[in-house]
Formats: C-alpha cells, structure tokens, sequence
C-alpha cells in the first residue's frame, strides 16, 4: 500500500488530539497504527474513522470494555457499516456511534471479522500450482478460519498478473504505456467458464514469481471455523458486505460474484476449533488428490499456545499425510494479548501491513492483505 494522505477531519477526536502520545493506551495504539498505515491508500474514511477513534478517549474507555479479541478496529467499523454508517467525516461518524451504540456492541459481541477476500486467491495461485505440478496430482483444500468458503474456489477465478514496471521508460524507449503493461500480463482463466460469470482477481507481481501456465485443478474443497457463514443466508451475506473497506467498490463486486459461484455448490464448511477439527477433516480428503490446508490472516486469533498446537499438528500432517501448508499472516491483524508475534519470520517494518506468505514454512512471498500484490522472495 503506498500511504496517502486521509481526508483533513482525520485528526478529529472528541479530545481534540490528532496525534499519538506516550502515555496512550494499548487499544489507542492499536487504533492508530491501523489509521496511519493499514488504512492510508486502502480507505480515506477508515483512516480518518481509526485515527479519529484513536484519540476519542471515551470511546476508548467503552472499546476496552469488551474482551480483548473485541476489540479490533475492524469489527466495530464493519459493525458500524452493518447498521448503515455511511463513508463521512469522523464527527458524523462519532453521532452514529453515540445513537447506535447498544447496537453495535451487540453485533461485536456476537460476530467476528470473518472477511472473506477471495481476492487472496492470487497471491496464493502460485504456491498451489507449484504443488499440484510437483505432486503431479489435482489439489484438495482445507482453509482454516474459512469464514464462507470463498477462498476455496481458486480453480473458479480468473486472474490478471501484472508485473511491475515503470510505465515512464517505456514511453521514453517509444513504446506505448498501455502496450507495455499488456506485455507485463499475465492472464489466467478458469477452465469451462463463460465470461463474465466470475471474478477476475488482479495482482500486481514483482520478484520471480513461479506463474503457472493455467489454473490447477481442485477435486474436493472444505474449510474449519468457529462460526461459519452460509452464503445462502441473507444476514451473512449483508455481513460479508459490510466487511468489505468503504471506497472499495472493485472489492464488493468481485465478493457478490465470489458468493454467486459459492452459492451454486457450497463447500463443505466444519464448525468448531481448527485445533480439534482439522485432523479429522484432513482424514476425509480424497487420498489420490495433493492435501493443501491454508489460511489467511487467522493465526492472529490463536494465543502463542494455540499456534505452537497447530505448527505442531501441521508437522504431523506433513509427516503421515504428505500435507502441505499456505500460511499468510500479517503481524497487526488483532493485537496479541499475550504480546506474542504471528510473524516471527520477518519485521513488520518489512511488511508494512502487507503479509507473509510462508510455504511449509519457509518465507516464500510478501503479499497485499486482499491479494492485490505479491513479491516473491
């Protein structure tokens, strides 16, 4: 993301603060980082809502009433949205908050940011390629913390990879901007789809990324989750919506599109604990298919226990089953009340809010957390 500047009423707060002090509270800090460096160049309005909430010491004091995991900017933003907060200045958003708020901390009670970005596909496209040609079998998919399921369609998407270039020296070698950036595509379509009845993920690449020739096949998808969502549920859907950043109209688009092709056959979807389900799903793969289990921004709500459990159950994976492992994890999703670190393998300072993308555990790619870039290492 390249930082841009939120609109002027960023800095507002009912405290009158536009920047952060020594003194501020962990959850301040959290609100902050996410309207400084998450939102700037993704969302104008989430910059100006997070900053703004960041130095509203009041909502503050009301936000650290709820559990830690609660407490994250997103939820309350997409709660906020749920309800119909519309994109505003921080004020207006403020009186929204004020006469909704028994509303809004009812639904971040009962609900999660299950943000279900199948524009992540892209990053993790070529990873899975790789496998099925090494395995030299069709993949089967497990997504962890898999929300509705629309990460398990990749064979469903189309994409457009577009490797970096600087369009200003093709025009000084003579050679149309436009026409250059067609060169640098790369385009991939899903096998048997008429146009137009899918999303088209684009990601812009740089580094050596391994691209495959075509989209690997995928003969049986299931997903884990505490709280599942069905794309055939009215709520759910306006759920998945209203997690979607304000200003990132592509963003909806691609997820109704997602949702329609989920809803025609959706996955098989597994309530409960990833710890305690995930071997037994794995048990129900087809044994002839390449075992692929994967996540995307999920290791965040585990505690350093809880992820030391599932390294250890994925080593045991990989050991009896010849499973593989997509891990893609950014390292401010939620805030560690453990102050334990996701990301362990690189400094955020590198990441710059972007993810890790580690391939059986070996740091393979940097990648935009909605799938809008990827750097190969």
């Amino acid at each position: 993301m390249s930082p841009a500047e939120p609109e002027a009423v960023s800095g507002e707060s009912a405290t009158g603060s536009d920047t952060g002090s020594a003194t501020e509270s962990d959850t301040a800090q959290w609100y902050r980082h996410c309207g400084t460096v998450d939102a700037p160049g993704s969302s104008p309005c989430y910059a100006a809502w997070t900053v703004g909430i960041a130095g509203d010491a009041e909502l503050i004091r009301r936000i650290d009433r709820w559990p830690h995991n609660k407490r994250q900017p997103l939820l309350i933003l997409a709660a906020a949205r749920f309800l119909g907060a519309q994109v505003s200045p921080y004020r207006d958003f403020r009186i929204f908050l004020e006469e909704h708020w028994a509303q809004v901390s009812d639904i971040v009670l009962s609900r999660a940011t299950q943000t279900n970005e199948a524009g992540r596909c892209a990053t993790l496209l070529p990873s899975l390629a790789q496998i099925s040609a090494v395995e030299d079998r069709p993949l089967a998919l497990i997504e962890v913390g898999a929300s509705a399921g629309l990460a398990l369609f990749p064979d469903r998407y189309g994409y457009e990879f577009v490797r970096a270039g600087a369009d200003g020296d093709a025009a000084e070698a003579g050679t149309d901007p436009a026409a250059a950036a067609e060169e640098r595509t790369t385009r991939l379509l899903p096998a048997g789809a008429a146009p137009g009845m899918y999303p088209v993920l684009r990601c812009v690449t740089s580094g050596p990324v391994p691209l495959p020739a075509e989209v690997p096949r995928v003969v049986w998808r299931a997903g884990i989750d505490l709280n599942p969502l069905d794309v055939r549920n009215p709520d759910d859907v306006a759920w998945l919506e209203a997690l979607v950043w304000p200003e990132q109209e592509f963003r909806l688009e691609r997820l109704r599109q997602a949702i329609a092709i989920a809803q025609e056959r959706p996955p098989l979807l597994v309530a409960g604990d990833l710890n305690d389900q995930l071997v037994a799903l794995a048990g129900r793969a087809p044994a002839d298919a390449a075992l692929v289990v994967f996540h995307s921004a999920v290791m965040a709500y585990l505690d350093a226990a809880g992820r030391s459990r599932f390294r250890l159950t994925m080593a045991n994976l990989a050991a009896e089953r010849g499973c593989h492992w997509l891990s893609n994890e950014g390292h401010t999703v939620v805030a560690q009340a453990d102050g334990s670190n996701v990301v362990p393998e690189m400094d955020d300072a590198r990441l710059r809010g972007r993810f890790l993308l580690l391939q059986d555990g070996e740091p393979a790619a940097i990648t935009g957390p909605h799938g809008q870039s990827l750097e190969w290492l």
